[in-house]
Parts: structure tokens; sequence; C-alpha cells
């Protein structure tokens, strides 16, 4: 019998989030993401309580409003400037700008528009607005190693995951 997911298991999911109305696929992780279930607040209490009790093979699907972790999309963090005024490197949509302010306070952009003359970034998480759906399957349940319920999930190299789509799962 496989383990089931409860308190101090280390569990690997991969996950997609879906947009409601269009059903685009906004976010797939294949690779697995790690966690220790109960040992920190990772995971958005919905989600921990529909994993409870779940093993390998295991799917789970948990609706979400974006505005409810993000707040309501915000139009003055959208800019859109002559792209001659853009160095050729942020030139592609998808990349991240991280900007700071004069406070020293960073905030990631992303270029979401290029023209001909003009190149758009946009300073909102792409889930601001969106009624999402978070589709997870559980990829392996184990008993959870003493230094990994200390850290709360994986000890090592982690995937490189574009940390402005990631999510509070």
């Amino acid at each position: 019998m496989s383990d089931i997911i409860q308190e101090n298991k280390f569990v690997e999911l991969a996950y997609r989030v879906i947009d409601q109305k269009s059903d685009e696929v906004l976010v797939a992780v294949e690779y697995p993401i790690g966690y220790v279930h109960g040992a920190n607040d990772t995971l958005m209490p919905a989600v921990t309580e529909q994993l409870e009790g779940k093993s390998a093979g295991d799917f789970i699907e948990v609706p979400f409003n974006g505005n409810q972790i993000y707040g309501p999309r915000d139009e003055t963090l959208v800019f859109t400037d002559q792209i001659d005024n853009v160095p050729e490197e942020y030139r592609i949509i998808g990349t991240t700008i991280t900007a700071e302010n004069e406070k020293g306070d960073t905030r990631s952009f992303i270029v979401t528009r290029i023209d001909e003359t003009t190149l758009t970034i946009d300073g909102n998480n792409p889930l601001c607005g969106r009624e999402v759906v978070f589709k997870l399957e559980v990829l392996n349940v184990r008993d959870a190693t003493e230094e990994e319920i200390e850290a709360g999930g994986p000890i090592g190299a982690a995937p490189d995951v574009d940390k402005s789509l990631m999510l509070p799962i």
C-alpha cells in the first residue's frame, strides 16, 4: 500500500494552472515540486485540505481567484515605451525585468507586448483578475527526513523556475 499524504510526509507534485474562461494553460510545472506536508504554509489551505489523505497517482482540482492572493489588477503597473529605449536583451515576450524604486523596493515586470515601435511591460502578477483552476497530480509520497521537515521541503538543488509565475499553491 502506498503512503498517504499526512503531516511530515514528503510530497512531490506536478501542477497546471488553467484559466477558467479560456481553458488556456497559464502555468505548467512538470518538474516535481516537493514539500513537507504540515511543516509550513507553502500551500494555500484549500490545496492542503484537498491533498490530505491522497496518495501517488491521485489528482485534485482547486478553483482559485487570482485577486484573493495578488489583489486586483493595477493598470498603473503597465508601461509602454519606445522599443529603441529598451535594451535588446529585454525585447522578448515573457522576459522578466526587475526594477527598483527610489526606496530600494523591487518589483518584477514581464514583457507582455512588442510591436514595431513599442514594448509593454506589466508589473501585475499574471493571475491578477483571473479565475483559474489548479490541477495537481500527486507524483510521490514518502516519509520526510528530519532535514526535510526542518526545511519544510527538499534539500539540495531546486529547479530553475520563473518565480514571477510561481504560485502559492
